[in-house]
């Protein structure tokens, strides 16, 4: 989900309606849409735990592979194979904040 608040553009016909939202408020639902959206992303991912996925794997950082699945999971898998730009195999075992760590 793409969350953003409406400002007004000098010289559109929106700008110029009377009725403009608070601040405050498209703070607030803003920041309402934002938990519904990583709470969301958290259910979604955690659907796929315990299940095999085919991830290309894209670059190691600390350890890790990074990759993304076919419907651009962020998935990470720790190898002392090098797996970088190679499509492998992989069990979802957990989910964390912004991705999910794997086996092979």
């Amino acid at each position: 989900m793409h969350i953003f608040k409406y400002s007004p553009r000098k010289g559109t016909k929106a700008s110029q309606m009377t009725n403009q939202i608070d601040g405050k408020i498209k703070e607030e639902r803003s920041r309402k849409l934002i938990e519904l959206s990583n709470m969301n992303e958290k259910n979604f991912n955690e659907s796929y735990l315990g299940k095999e996925v085919e991830i290309l794997c894209e670059e190691e950082k600390n350890g890790y592979y990074q990759g993304h699945t076919k419907n651009y999971l962020l998935v990470w898998i720790r190898s002392q194979e090098d797996l970088e730009n190679k499509i492998v195999k992989v069990t979802c075992s957990k989910v964390e904040k912004d991705h999910i760590l794997a086996e092979k």
